[in-house]
């Protein structure tokens, strides 16, 4: 089982039966919620590049994208996108690109998050941020007719509830197994090195993106930095409320 292996002087990867070895480790090993997921993502990025015309794949993005503009018009004057596109976005991408970057940091850091809390709150918390990250950047955006897509706010939101308890004091992240450490009271986060020196990474590359400054983006898109400090907020400091986790004294 896995809260019966051993972690001591091996920098928070488990040990054998003996102790004197790590043991090896699968390079997936998702669990089956994100799995899911990522096809759909994949899925729908799939039918859009191959399945649709352009004027089809227009028609999905205006109805899936979160437009702010929608939320200054009269709804008898739209369609009920308003209603669900503050989800829908999360799972429509500017490009294959996007959705591989998304991909890779879902499986780091959503595999972490739906092992801690399980299949149910992990769809609600994936819900919920998806709001959030899309009222934060609705709010700063007002009255804007550009449609926002990506998970990146949802992304953001599981970095930021990550660092809440992923990262041992001593010892490097282990993805495998982070979702069995104790979850940090906010002195404790802000007085762990790690999860500082994580997090004023993780806005300083935000900010160089509010200026203009994003390695990998397409040419001519924005990145909505908006909505992954909105995300990462609400992960960061509502964690807790979906976090039903116990430890004894020694944080097991």
């Amino acid at each position: 089982m896995a809260d019966e292996l051993d972690y001591r002087g091996t920098g928070g990867v488990p040990s054998g039966p003996t102790g004197d070895r790590p043991i090896r480790q699968p390079m997936f090993n998702l669990p089956v919620v994100v799995i899911w997921l990522l096809a759909l993502m994949w899925l729908i990025q799939v039918v859009r590049e191959f399945v649709l015309t352009q004027v089809q794949d227009f028609h999905l993005i205006v109805e899936g994208g979160f437009i702010p503009l929608r939320y200054a018009l009269e709804t008898a004057q739209q369609s009920y996108a308003w209603l669900w596109t503050p989800l829908t976005y999360s799972f429509l991408h500017g490009g294959f690109a996007h959705l591989v970057v998304n991909s890779i940091w879902l499986m780091a850091f959503g595999a972490v998050v739906a092992r801690r809390i399980g299949t149910t709150r992990f769809l609600v918390f994936w819900l919920i941020s998806s709001i959030c990250a899309a009222a934060l950047y609705g709010v700063l955006n007002q009255g804007s007719n550009v449609p926002m897509i990506g998970a990146s706010g949802v992304v953001s939101a599981l970095m930021g509830a990550a660092a809440r308890f992923a990262f041992p004091k001593n010892g490097r992240f282990n993805r495998l197994h982070a979702h069995l450490l104790p979850r940090l009271g906010l002195s404790e986060t802000f007085t762990n090195r790690t999860v500082v020196t994580y997090v004023v990474v993780w806005f300083g590359i935000n900010a160089l993106a509010a200026f203009g400054f994003a390695a990998g983006a397409p040419q001519g898109a924005q990145v909505a930095w908006e909505a992954h400090i909105g995300g990462f907020l609400f992960g960061f400091f509502l964690f807790p409320l979906f976090d039903t986790r116990r430890f004894d004294a020694n944080g097991l």
